[in-house]
């Protein structure tokens, strides 16, 4: 699944490529998969996209916004798989979940290999949509601060109980992450998933918040995780530390056997001796 890193570089991809471009056709999928979610049919999708300009396109978290001048936004969200770049025609693949052709040739393809959104919206009302209505912070916006981020872990301990993965990758609180990326976060703060974050001291929660801006804007600046592609179908060049390669081998740090366990819906990857 994309993360914040893989976005923000597909979206610098896009506005390189494709802005000021009009589109000729606008074809939503051939390809049936019941967890790719349109809020057009395919025929409202070509009719609404012909002759509509590429503007700049630009990502808030797990969402990808691309304008289409005048009056309507294109909306990726919560998606995996390949969004692809083809110079010509003859490039585009037999099957897609979204499809778009250039009156220049050129062209964009969309698949998903596990679920996402696919949605054009009345410019203004992709920001009343769920999970995009009153999104909090990123870790790439300014007001993600450490004094904002202290707040939020002390909104969230009134609240409920909640373990550092959970304040992570849960409930949208902090956008943009995902179970991947927090994996090298936890162990860059040396902290175990289940670790309460109401057992988080000041000097703990710093931690915790330098390791997000860390590993996040290493990501960016490598280009999203290798095991993600970006535009034109080139892998990223962030490696992670903790995944499903790193199991039973010796952790980077101490050498201890790293372990993996199931929680909160994913796996984890975790030093058992490092992340306390």
């Amino acid at each position: 699944m994309f993360e914040l890193p893989e976005y923000v570089n597909l979206a610098k991809q896009l506005e390189q490529t494709v802005t000021g471009k009009s589109i000729l056709k606008g074809q939503l999928g051939n390809s049936p998969h019941k967890f790719v979610w349109y809020n057009r049919t395919p025929e409202e999708f070509e009719a609404l996209t012909a002759g509509k300009v590429v503007g700049k396109a630009y990502c808030k978290g797990r969402w990808l916004f691309i304008p289409l001048q005048p009056g309507y936004v294109f909306v990726f969200g919560e998606c995996g798989g390949k969004i692809l770049y083809h110079r010509s025609r003859s490039e585009m693949p037999k099957k897609y979940h979204l499809a778009i052709t250039f009156r220049d040739g050129s062209g964009l393809s969309a698949m998903t290999q596990m679920w996402g959104a696919m949605e054009l919206y009345e410019e203004g009302l992709e920001l009343k949509r769920k999970y995009i209505v009153d999104m909090r912070p990123t870790p790439i916006d300014d007001q993600f601060s450490f004094d904002y981020f202290s707040n939020l872990i002390d909104v969230c301990i009134r609240s409920e109980k909640r373990s550092v993965k959970g304040l992570l990758t849960q409930d949208q609180l902090i956008p943009g992450l995902g179970n991947s990326i927090a994996q090298d976060i936890m162990f860059k703060a040396k902290l175990h998933p289940r670790h309460s974050i109401e057992e988080l001291d000041q000097p703990g929660r710093k931690y915790l918040y330098e390791a997000i801006q860390h590993i996040v804007f290493e990501a960016i600046a490598l280009g999203g995780r290798n095991d993600e592609t970006n535009l034109f179908g080139e892998p990223g060049g962030y490696v992670r530390i903790m995944d499903k390669n790193a199991a039973g081998k010796p952790c980077p740090e101490c050498k201890t056997r790293i372990e993996k366990m199931q929680y909160l819906g994913g796996a984890c990857y975790y030093c058992s001796q490092c992340q306390t």
